[in-house]
């Protein structure tokens, strides 16, 4: 369905932007990979599927090197046909206490890089005709949670940002969509887990069962794979008047 299109994934060397990148590798789309630690094992993971694979390096929260990685797309591939803007951080603490410096860390990886990312992207997917901007942002895009600021605040901004940027491309031939996962086991998340397992003295899987009781109804983690079925449909001609919605993968947590 997408062969010969380039999917750019940021954050994608793990969790849920590979599952991603994987997804739409599946369907043909040659991807360009970004994030950090292992490099070479998430490459072979997608190039397994019959695709290019090229990969930038790009710190998320500087403007300038966004741009080198625009840039090493269009060069590599010729541009860069769907854009995921995935990569985020995560800091748990209450307000007062938040560190200032990781209030802008998050704001500039989880909400500024998909800003940057898209302004760069929209020019050449409107002279193409076609284009797909999807963003991650998560249920915390769409309800609160304690402890959260910078994280709600940068997910409640990319959902607005996804639907002026759906406004204003609502005549052409690229949408742009926001993903809200609920509870996802990623390696992120797993750090939340393994917090919480050692605050109260219980096992791993009781930690995970307690973590999903607090708020996920299913009482099931939402998986990378089935996130990246939902990016897929987006990119479908089944999903070309889709427009603009936040739509949340979180096993009815918001519904509550």
């Amino acid at each position: 369905m997408l062969k010969g299109k380039t999917a750019l994934v940021t954050g994608s060397t793990s969790g849920i932007g590979l599952g991603i990148a994987k997804a739409l590798a599946a369907q043909g789309a040659n991807i360009v990979l970004n994030g950090f630690g292992d490099v070479e094992g998430p490459k072979a993971e997608v190039a397994a599927l019959g695709v290019k694979v090229g990969y930038h390096g790009a710190d998320m929260s500087k403007p300038a090197e966004i741009e080198a990685m625009m840039q090493y797309a269009a060069q590599t591939f010729g541009r860069t046909d769907i854009l995921v803007n995935n990569a985020g951080i995560q800091h748990v603490a209450p307000v007062e206490d938040f560190p200032p410096e990781k209030w802008d860390a998050i704001l500039a990886i989880n909400l500024s890089s998909a800003f940057h990312a898209s302004r760069l992207a929209i020019p050449a997917m409107k002279s193409a005709g076609w284009g797909r901007i999807i963003n991650v942002a998560s249920v915390h895009g769409l309800v609160a949670s304690a402890q959260k600021s910078a994280y709600v605040a940068a997910k409640h901004g990319l959902v607005g940002l996804t639907k002026v940027t759906a406004l204003e491309l609502a005549t052409t031939g690229v949408t742009c969509n926001a993903i809200c996962p609920g509870w996802v086991l990623t390696p992120l998340v797993q750090k939340q887990v393994d917090a919480k397992a050692a605050a109260l003295g219980i096992s791993n899987e009781e930690a995970k069962k307690q973590l999903l009781a607090e708020k996920e109804p299913s009482l099931q983690f939402t998986t990378p794979e089935e996130l990246g079925q939902l990016a897929v449909f987006f990119c479908s001609d089944a999903g070309k008047n889709v427009r603009g919605v936040a739509w949340n993968m979180d096993g009815g947590w918001a519904a509550q």
